[in-house]
């Protein structure tokens, strides 16, 4: 199979070392570990060798992908799809129900699943897939898949996989401890690109902001307003107080969508395609958006709760500063908190004469300081196996809306629905037009969504 021919359906010019040695130790080496920073692009390290010894003939699965997260699996699956090389993958997960992916397997017959541990256990109990010709394991983010947590439906997944003579793990943090189960004890390669890799920490400028209160929000709200208009990820250690957050910032008029684990799984897909498509500039979420997600355009990572330990904080800060960009990472300090140990110190403070100007006008009821996106978000309510195509919305936007070609934004088609992007300022307008309207001659429910 042809790399070059890859990469350029991929857009991208070369693979880098991490990526080279990789695939090298992938033709001699059996057991891998493979470690290396966010978004220095793991996923195609593991998914280029992976391909070329899959039997694309096959109808039976010959590997399995096993991630932390949703947002992963479906993640990489499109990966997979945009490299065109005739692997036929899909994503099970949690969040839908279990028939539609068995129904899903049986007219796709897929070579290659990524999964949760979770809903493979589900599949591999019902024999709704069989797993004797699968001969490769990966395990991706496989610090986070061996916590205690996950240990025990990580275990199942593994022990009904006796086949799988390749064991590939990755992760951007290392985890001295690997458990038995995984069978990657003997004549392991190590790859170790955490020391030698440029890190990405050095395109990060590390800031603190101390808060006069213990209750943080009006120091969060000031420092977002003296941050201007780039896209912030609010980290906090709770469900309960992503949604409380969330909701005081709105009240500030804020964009803003929440982002936790105990949301539907419409709901979180919802609010980040906000997020990506840039109808709003802050994103509110526990940790479950530290690892999997590939937002290319975070220019702030604001930790409003202390990561419990490094690996949160490297993995959080592992959102910004993605291939050759740069970002912040900002601390906020209540007055009887101080930095842990594992955090490195700040680049310098953020004391009150940055955001003392955003505090007065804040008091002095200034909330249009807000920073406010240039777009918003539409859901449409058919997709991929309605045969909708990016195309497709895009002419309806233009054609029925009256949109201009730069009045478009992202558009992203699911199986069963597609979002778009659309200049906030047309939106009255484009409502106006729409209403009522069929999209590619079918009848669907086209609305903004809400974070």
């Amino acid at each position: 199979m042809n790399h070059n021919d890859i990469l350029q359906r991929l857009h991208i010019e070369a693979l880098n070392k991490m990526q080279e040695d990789c695939i090298e130790a992938c033709r001699t080496h059996k057991r891998i570990v493979l470690l290396s920073p966010t978004g220095s692009g793991k996923t195609l390290a593991y998914l280029l060798p992976l391909v070329g010894i899959i039997d694309t003939q096959s109808e039976r699965v010959q590997a399995i992908v096993i991630v932390p997260s949703r947002e992963l699996a479906r993640q990489t699956c499109q990966v997979l799809q945009q490299m065109q090389c005739g692997v036929r993958a899909m994503a099970v997960y949690g969040g839908r129900p279990a028939m539609e992916e068995h129904r899903q397997m049986n007219s796709t017959k897929p070579q290659l699943i990524i999964g949760t541990p979770g809903r493979l256990n589900d599949h591999l109990a019902k024999l709704n897939f069989t797993s004797e010709e699968v001969a490769t394991l990966v395990i991706d983010e496989f610090d986070k898949c061996l916590e205690l947590g996950f240990q025990e439906e990580m275990q199942q997944v593994v022990r009904q996989l006796p086949a799988a003579e390749r064991r590939i793990l990755l992760s951007a943090t290392d985890s001295p401890d690997i458990p038995t189960f995984v069978g990657i004890t003997d004549a392991v390669k190590r790859l170790d690109f955490l020391a030698c890799t440029p890190p990405t920490s050095e395109r990060i400028s590390r800031s603190v902001v101390h808060s006069p209160e213990k209750d943080k929000l009006d120091t969060l709200a000031d420092t977002l307003c003296a941050l201007g208009e780039g896209q912030s990820i609010v980290f906090v250690g709770f469900r309960e107080s992503v949604e409380r957050v969330a909701n005081y910032l709105r009240k500030q008029h804020f964009c803003v969508s929440a982002f936790h684990g105990g949301m539907e799984q419409d709901l979180r897909e919802r609010a980040l395609f906000r997020f990506t498509g840039g109808a709003c500039n802050v994103l509110v979420a526990t940790d479950l958006a530290a690892r999997g997600l590939d937002i290319p355009e975070v220019d702030n990572i604001i930790h409003y709760h202390l990561p419990i330990d490094q690996q949160t904080f490297v993995h959080r800060n592992g959102r910004t500063a993605r291939w050759d960009a740069n970002g912040r990472s900002i601390v906020i300090l209540g007055p009887q908190e101080h930095l842990p140990e594992f955090m490195p110190a700040p680049n310098h403070v953020m004391d009150d004469s940055v955001t003392y100007e955003a505090t007065k006008r804040r008091l002095n009821g200034g909330l249009s300081d807000a920073p406010q996106p240039v777009w918003e978000s539409f859901y449409i309510g058919r997709g991929k196996k309605d045969k909708l195509s990016r195309g497709d919305i895009a002419g309806f936007m233009m054609k029925t809306g009256g949109l201009a070609k730069d009045e478009v934004g992202r558009i992203e088609v699911r199986d069963h629905c597609a979002y778009v992007s659309v200049a906030r300022l047309a939106v009255r307008e484009l409502q106006q037009r729409i209403r009522g309207c069929k999209i590619k001659g079918m009848k669907t429910i086209i609305e903004p969504t809400r974070g």
